[in-house]
């Protein structure tokens, strides 16, 4: 997914949307900040008054008093205006940092399951981690501080210019030679930031995938091995990072060591100038400070800098999240689904698909077959012959390379993606439980359902007898990916949550595979039940639970190549009569 880098500030501009909302807020924030700046160039003006009429001139109480007066309203000024500006940018960068992170998740969870297949979520997690963090950085601190020194060092040399133009003029002849090589250092600390950030989200990436897969790893006595993995990216991380400390190093050092050569040497020729007789001892402190403020300007702008290019390879990275398009897109005019009693017709039509990762081995071939409304039809097949792969293709989380699927005649992609799966109920090999209570869980995909609904679709999924004995019932908290439930109880669950949403097609993958045999026998009975009315196909392996389906399907290589009841299929003694003998003993 990576894109070559571009300009730093094409870069930032695909920020301006989200700041774009908060338009007066920045309008705020810009008053507050140039009023900052503009109370801190008010200092060495009244700093010269101080000097020249309350020390040197008249050497009166009232005029020392008077200037230290100006200096103390300044000094209070300052510190109101801000006070004031950080709290506007702050909160400025807290909203625009938060709407970022809003917009790239909900934009990325939005992707088809082919985006998943070359994007790992690690890397995901680290963008909208560690990468929003920086976009906040900048937005709410470094933009401001740097626009400030701006600001404020522009106000310095222009103010020096105005005191002693010609000195000054030649002075900021000079100044322009540093930024020539600005430039290029900067170029370089941009190109090593995104590096560096690449390599962190690699890191991230692997520690995502290790920390949901503990138990295998501990099972397989992996830890050492995948704590040098992790040790070896993370010292590859650490290199591309000192790469990049050491340029922005160098660069900070060469804008400040660079300026303040420059400016000091001008501060040389205004001392030479008052020791002439051609300037005050006041403008002279004027002069000192204002050359402070503009070196001190530089070297801020040279730390802001640096920031502002990190900033632009994170938004980079976030703006591609943004400028990812699903594979499966919603038709212009989508049309309504077909709602029918009893279930869907489905058709297959000569089905090719091969997954995008893998385009040249199809797991679909000219596949066709139908379903008729309200009937029950059990996939059998060995590992790989695309059986899973079809309830994908029934969602629409992929389109096929050729051929179509019609539900009650209307092909799917004439249906919007999200219209079609409120349709669908599916009950997933390996069951996702989501971290909160077991309401939370079986009511997932009907948010409003009623406790007595979800206590219904619990007792018909023979979930309510081990959810009873739960410390907190149906409020118990389940959990990282239910860890506290076991693979049956996760299993029932899931087949409660597909109970509850109540579709007129209903997709079983293996949907009772982790039950023990009384549980089984249970949630068979619960599912009798729930096929009753609507059209289901179901995936098994164990050829027991399939036996009294309508019609069996026997896929081999992405092909139907037998269908039929259970006994006329063994009596054919084809594929599905040598996988009963192997799982029954005999035909």
């Amino acid at each position: 997914m990576a894109m070559p880098p571009t300009a730093p500030v094409p870069s930032l501009r695909g920020l301006w949307p989200f700041v774009q909302p908060y338009r007066w807020q920045v309008v705020l924030a810009l008053f507050f900040l140039l009023m900052a700046a503009a109370t801190t160039l008010a200092f060495p003006w009244a700093l010269r008054h101080l000097i020249d009429d309350g020390l040197v001139a008249s050497r009166q109480e009232e005029a020392l008093l008077t200037g230290f007066v100006e200096l103390m309203g300044v000094a209070m000024a300052l510190a109101v205006f801000s006070a004031a500006r950080y709290f506007t940018v702050s909160w400025l960068g807290e909203h625009v940092t938060a709407d970022v992170r809003q917009r790239v998740y909900a934009h990325v969870i939005q992707q088809s399951p082919a985006f998943f297949e070359t994007t790992q979520a690690g890397e995901i997690l680290s963008r909208l981690g560690q990468d929003a963090t920086l976009i906040h950085t900048v937005v709410g601190s470094s933009l401001s501080m740097g626009l400030r020194n701006l600001v404020m060092g522009t106000g310095a040399l222009v103010m020096l210019v105005w005191i002693n133009p010609w000195m000054m003029l030649k002075v900021a002849a000079v100044l322009l030679a540093v930024v020539l090589p600005s430039i290029y250092l900067g170029r370089r600390v941009r190109r090593l930031s995104r590096a560096s950030q690449d390599r962190e989200a690699d890191t991230s990436a692997l520690a995502g995938e290790v920390l949901n897969a503990i138990p295998v790893v501990q099972s397989y006595v992996a830890e050492d091995r995948e704590a040098l993995r992790f040790s070896q990216l993370s010292r590859q991380a650490m290199g591309a990072a000192l790469r990049r400390i050491r340029a922005r190093s160098l660069l900070v050092l060469f804008i400040m060591a660079a300026s303040s050569a420059v400016l000091l040497w001008g501060l040389y020729l205004g001392t030479l100038s008052v020791r002439q007789g051609d300037t005050t001892p006041g403008e002279l402190g004027q002069t000192l400070v204002y050359v402070l403020l503009l070196a001190s300007a530089l070297g801020v702008l040279g730390e802001v800098y640096g920031d502002v290019l990190r900033a632009a390879g994170a938004t980079e990275r976030l703006l591609e999240l943004l400028q990812t398009r699903s594979d499966i897109q919603p038709p212009a005019a989508p049309i309504s689904f077909p709602e029918s009693e009893g279930g869907v017709n489905v058709t297959l039509d000569h089905l090719v698909f091969a997954y995008p990762s893998r385009p040249q081995r199809p797991v679909l071939n000219s596949l066709s077959a139908h379903v008729h409304a309200g009937q029950t039809i059990a996939l059998v097949g060995q590992s790989g012959t695309g059986k899973s792969t079809l309830f994908a293709l029934l969602s629409r989380f992929y389109d096929p390379q050729a051929g179509r699927i019609l539900m009650n005649g209307l092909p799917l992609t004439s249906l919007d993606p999200r219209d079609l799966r409120h349709h669908i109920s599916l009950v997933p090999q390996e069951p996702i439980i989501f971290s909160g209570s077991v309401l939370d869980n079986i009511r997932y995909g009907v948010p409003d359902a009623t406790p007595a609904q979800i206590e219904a679709a619990a007792q018909a999924a023979y979930a309510d007898e081990f959810i009873a004995h739960l410390p907190q019932g149906y409020h118990t908290d389940l959990g990282n990916r239910g860890i506290r439930l076991s693979g049956g109880q996760r299993q029932r669950i899931a087949i409660a949550r597909a109970i509850l949403k109540d579709a007129p097609l209903l997709l079983l993958d293996e949907a009772t595979s982790a039950l023990d045999a009384h549980s089984e026998r249970m949630v068979q009975a619960a599912l009798q039940a729930a096929m009753k009315g609507r059209t289901t196909l179901v995936i098994a392996h164990r050829l027991a639970t399939v036996m009294n389906a309508d019609a069996i399907w026997v896929l081999d290589q992405g092909q139907l190549v037998e269908q039929g009841t259970h006994q006329a299929l063994i009596e054919q003694g084809g594929l599905y009569s040598k996988l009963a003998a192997l799982q029954f003993g005999q035909p």
